[in-house]
């Protein structure tokens, strides 16, 4: 008869990372966000308080030869300030409910690539995954609340609402001067993704039109709405087959007019983004002394099977040049 193998509970070292050493459990944890994975956006790495974002525009500043120096055109510097914000995961768990796994990884039993080389990077490992997600919303969808910071949409909402020469541009009908489009209640489906992404493409103004970092950012409900009309079964004018005449079979390009369109599970139904990544930033601080990942076995301090994951980190959006970039949303 066959004897079932007791494995013992693996015994969790308390640990503390803080300051820089701390900070490749933080960027894994940060980074692994798809937006930032993917670096579809400038990222900041050390930013320890606060960051001046200055974009430098010129107009002008070519004219004819001559012996003297005579000063031509104009220089103009806009500048938006980057604060990231401090936050931290304070989280039990019990060891019970993860040992099956750890001991599947030790036994080979694993899609991973790596196997973390002790229960501690296991445990903080689980936990950065929550924190990828948590920051890849919060990137997008973020507000100025516990747990959380202004996302892009909160930020292009509020310059859209308050207007004036340097406001993000709201998505327009046929571009220009042409009727907004209601980015409140605009619901993008497969009938109307075509026509509501050649509004934002039209938006998009000359000067950024053709620059290689430009993109188009969705999230998940209009990517599956552009793949279903680019299937057939909508209105994209490719007929019943769709894309190849490929009808349903396969992926069909993220590509529209030429601009890649790429996918951020992070940001809301309905809303969509055209800017350069060159123009969106996200800033933390990896080597600020605020950073800190702990792992504290309890067994030792009250008898129970818990530990507990502590991080700290920093993280904040910011945009530079809100007149390059369009975007149908909340305009309030």
């Amino acid at each position: 008869m066959n004897k079932l193998q007791k494995f013992a509970l693996p015994t969790i070292t308390a640990t503390t990372y803080a300051g820089e050493a701390a900070a490749g459990y933080i960027a894994a944890a940060l980074l692994s966000a798809n937006t930032l994975d993917k670096k579809l956006v400038t990222i900041m790495p050390n930013v320890k308080y606060k960051s001046v974002i200055q974009k430098l525009a010129t107009s002008g500043i070519i004219q004819d030869a001559s012996c003297d120096f005579t000063t031509s055109g104009s220089v103009a510097i806009t500048e938006q300030v980057l604060t990231p914000k401090e936050l931290q995961v304070n989280l039990q768990l019990c060891k019970q409910e993860f040992v099956a796994s750890w001991m599947a990884l030790q036994l080979g039993f694993s899609a991973f690539d790596e196997i973390p080389k002790n229960f501690n990077d296991f445990l903080i490992s689980y936990v950065g995954g929550q924190v990828a997600q948590a920051t890849e919303e919060n990137i997008w969808a973020g507000t100025a609340t516990n747990g959380s910071f202004p996302g892009f949409q909160t930020l292009f909402s509020a310059s859209v609402a308050a207007g004036g020469a340097t406001a993000v541009l709201p998505a327009r009908s046929t571009g220009g001067s042409s009727t907004i489009l209601s980015g409140s209640n605009a619901v993008v489906t497969s009938t109307n993704v075509v026509s509501i992404l050649d509004s934002v493409v039209q938006t998009v103004p000359a000067t950024v039109y053709g620059k290689q970092d430009l993109y188009i950012y969705v999230g998940t409900k209009v990517a599956k709405a552009f793949q279903t009309a680019m299937s057939g079964n909508g209105a994209s004018g490719l007929g019943a087959n769709g894309f190849n005449n490929q009808m349903n079979v396969g992926e069909k390009p993220y590509n529209f007019q030429g601009i890649e369109i790429v996918l951020c599970p992070g940001m809301s139904d309905n809303k969509i983004v055209a800017a350069q990544k060159s123009n969106l930033f996200f800033g933390t601080g990896l080597l600020s002394d605020y950073n800190e990942t702990k792992v504290i076995d309890m067994s030792d301090i009250d008898g129970s099977q818990n530990y507990r994951v502590i991080m700290r980190f920093t993280s904040g959006v910011q945009f530079g040049v809100g007149q390059d970039i369009v975007y149908l949303g909340a305009y309030a």
